[in-house]
């Protein structure tokens, strides 16, 4: 019962999408625009870093209080990894946008910062060399989420929770799977679109000569 409760409350603050309701607010499906990835980088290409970096705050903060609460209303059971899985696959798969959500990336880091705050910063601080080599903001989900379950495994003891969170990078993996596509095609946004977007737009136009900019 447990750990039903657990999935229960994990799935659902994961299922609440601020870039759909931000999105819709501003009269668009955020999936039909931009990089049609219905999670807050996109909320950055199409609405403006402002609101992008509020939704991912809003991400980080849903996950990590799903795991904060359920390990609060059950203390003497470990719900860590269930409850911390459920919220990713949430966001990834709301049932009410027909399980068409976002990456899972925020949601990772929340997981993360409610499971150690020294791991979040070291964890952090690895990520932001990897993205200032690659320039690819893909590779930071990916290496992230195949690193942290072995993190887990090794401080917790705990193979089946190692295992669970296991399967959620493979699904994160999966969900980036278009994005390493583009990499190799060179047609890929770079991390640099934050601080110099003409040059990265004028860059992409010839991969997207039909696409309005954003």
């Amino acid at each position: 019962m447990a750990y039903l409760i657990s999935v229960l409350i994990g799935y659902g603050l994961g299922c609440i999408s601020p870039s759909y309701i931000v999105a819709r607010l501003n009269g668009f499906d955020i999936r039909e625009k931009g990089s049609r990835n219905a999670g807050a980088s996109n909320i950055v290409l199409t609405l403006g870093k402002a609101r992008g970096f509020l939704c991912a705050a809003f991400d980080i903060a849903k996950a990590a209080l799903a795991v904060l609460i359920a390990g609060w209303i059950f203390t003497e059971t470990d719900t860590f990894a269930v409850t911390a899985a459920a919220a990713i696959l949430g966001h990834i798969f709301p049932f009410y946008m027909g399980f068409r959500g976002g990456k899972g990336l925020a949601c990772l880091g929340g997981v993360i910062l409610a499971y150690d705050l020294r791991v979040f910063g070291i964890m952090i601080a690895a990520e932001l060399v990897i993205l200032l080599v690659s320039r690819y903001i893909c590779f930071v989900p990916i290496t992230a989420a195949i690193a942290f379950p072995f993190v887990y495994g090794f401080m917790r003891h705990d193979l089946w929770g190692a295992l669970l969170l296991g399967a959620v990078a493979v699904v994160i993996f999966w969900r980036h799977r278009v994005n390493l596509r583009r990499i190799i095609q060179g047609s890929e946004l770079r991390i640099t679109y934050l601080w110099n977007r003409e040059k990265e737009v004028k860059r992409l136009k010839k991969f997207y000569p039909n696409e309005e900019d954003t």
